[in-house]
Order: C-alpha cells, then sequence, then structure tokens
C-alpha cells in the first residue's frame, strides 16, 4: 500500500489529469494483494482511492466523520475545487464553527470508486493496458463504494465513525454504511435519499445515460483512448438531470415563464426563457469537471441500490 499527496499541476484536460493524479489530495494505492471484492462478482486490483481530510484525529480516534459525495460531487467537500476554483460543494456545513465543527471532529471525504477525481474508475489507468479502462472498468454498486472506503478507514486507524453523513448518492451510502458495517458507525445522517429508486429514477438515468452514448464522440466509451469527448450527450444528460433536482413548484418560483435578459421572444431556437439558460450554463459548466463514463457507472450504481 502507498500513499501519496499530490499537489502539483499537469498539463492536459482538467478532468482527465485528475483521474489517475488528483491535484490537491491525498491517494492511497491498494496493491494486488489488497483486492475490492466487488458485488458483480470480480475484484478490483490495484485500484486507488483519493481523499482530503479536515481537522484533527484526536487520541482515542473518536471524532472521526465521514462524509459521503453525491453523484457529481468529490472528495472537495470543503476546499477549493482544483478544476473550477469554485470553492467546496459543502463549505457552509464544514469547517470551525460551521455545523460540522472542523476543530472538534476529523472529517474524511473520499472520491468513491467509479469517480473522476483520483479514485479508481472508467478514465483511470487499466494497469494491465496502461490506457484508461472505459467500459472495460467493472460496473460497481453503493455497497462496493462503501467497501472501499471502509478499506480507507483501515487504512488510517480508525475502527469506528463517530457518524456518516451524505445527501443523494452519498445518502445512498449512508445507510450502506449502516447496513453492512453497523459496528463501525455510531450514528448515520442520510440526506434527501431513499431506500431504493424507484422506477421513475432509474427512466431518468437511463434516458441521461443514453443521451451520452448516442454522442458520436463518446466512440463506444473509448473517447479518452481516441481523442474525443462526448459532451452534448454528457451536458444534456445534466440538462434533464436538473430538471429532477427541483419539483415542479420550485421550477416556477424560481424562473416562471420570464425571458432571459430579453422582454419579448425571438421567434428561435435561442434560449428565450431563464429556465432554458438555466439549464444550459449547468450542462455547459458540467462538463468540464465530470468524466461521461463515470457518469454512467454512477447512475447505474444508484439504480441497483
Amino acid at each position: 500500500m502507498v500513499e501519496a499527496n499530490l499537489t502539483a499541476t499537469r498539463d492536459g484536460p482538467p478532468r482527465a489529469r485528475e483521474a489517475d493524479e488528483p491535484r490537491d489530495s491525498v491517494v492511497v494505492r491498494f496493491g494486488a494483494d489488497q483486492p475490492l471484492r466487488l458485488d458483480a462478482g470480480v475484484s478490483l486490483a490495484p485500484f486507488q482511492i483519493a481523499y482530503k481530510t479536515y481537522g484533527r484525529l484526536n487520541e482515542a480516534r473518536t471524532n472521526a466523520v465521514l462524509i459521503c459525495h453525491a453523484l457529481t460531487g468529490d472528495q472537495h467537500v470543503a476546499s477549493t475545487h482544483p478544476v473550477t476554483g469554485k470553492p467546496g460543494w459543502w463549505d457552509i456545513m464544514v469547517g470551525p464553527g460551521r455545523p460540522i465543527d472542523t476543530e472538534r471532529y476529523f472529517v474524511i471525504c473520499s472520491n468513491v470508486v467509479g469517480g473522476c477525481m483520483g479514485s479508481s474508475g472508467p478514465s483511470s489507468t487499466n494497469p494491465q493496458t496502461g490506457k484508461p479502462w472505459g467500459l472495460e472498468f467493472p460496473v460497481i454498486t453503493i455497497r462496493d463504494m462503501v467497501r472501499a472506503q471502509a478499506m480507507l478507514l483501515d487504512h488510517l486507524g480508525i475502527e469506528r465513525l463517530f457518524t456518516v453523513v451524505g445527501g443523494s448518492m452519498g445518502g445512498m451510502q449512508v445507510l450502506e454504511w449502516a447496513a453492512t458495517f453497523p459496528h463501525r458507525v455510531f450514528s448515520a445522517l442520510p440526506v434527501a435519499c431513499a431506500t431504493r429508486h424507484s422506477a421513475q429514477n432509474i427512466a431518468f438515468h437511463e434516458v441521461g445515460r443514453q443521451a451520452v452514448m448516442a454522442d458520436p464522440e463518446w466512440r463506444g466509451g473509448r473517447y479518452l483512448v481516441e481523442g474525443t469527448n462526448p459532451r452534448r450527450g454528457l451536458a444534456v444528460a445534466r440538462m434533464g438531470a436538473h430538471i429532477t433536482y427541483l419539483s415542479d413548484a420550485a421550477l416556477h418560483r424560481k424562473f416562471g415563464r420570464r425571458f432571459q435578459d430579453r422582454d419579448n421572444p425571438t421567434f428561435s431556437f435561442d434560449a428565450d426563457f431563464e429556465v432554458e439558460s438555466y439549464l444550459r450554463h449547468q450542462g455547459i459548466s458540467f462538463v468540464e469537471r465530470f468524466d461521461a463514463n463515470s457518469y454512467l457507472y454512477l447512475t447505474r450504481a444508484m439504480d441497483y441500490f
């Protein structure tokens, strides 16, 4: 097992360069003698986990808090994101004097297996070929993500968590922690999640996956090898997903039928409405920081939960 703290800046596409050597993260590499056994019936080895910590672990090792990220999140929960330059995705909740107080707790957040910010996933290098895994990466589940996190805690010498917390896909991981490792969790805080995906949830995910796979730049999942990028498909998938993040009433309150920077319709297919502009912005900004194949793998993991 090898641990490295990676801070150097490298050349290459922003999202791609994070797959194997993420900036501003600590990486633990588990060797062939420490396989991650997957629900699919295969083992992943070697593999790596990228993570961040905040605060200090007390001498009794009883103040550890694990934060599990959502579908498009990562380990940068309370620190500047190395690709976007934006604050951490839960910066309002994690830090000195904040609800998850880093002056009291030792906070851990890792990129899930299957992700694209330093933990092993479809965009990271397959050690057997020296090329990105692509669709040769094994399909993973929420339980697989949690098993990998448990291996990380073993590496850190933490037997039991004070609490594990997360929202959406992160909430699914929290529930899995409580079910699979109840002896290692004092308390669990799942947020905005369910015990299983509904048919509608699965349907929306399938539409997003098909949007990605219909993009000619996807190249059967080999776009990193072939130097392409299914931007349009991934952007459409993100746009569709964002519709599910707000209820009809919330969309109406936020946007209504208001025009975007104009008083009258253009009688074209431009983004006349605020809601159109919002969705397009979310799609365009997303593709700069996220990997399309990871989107396929992580949505499938949520479907199987």
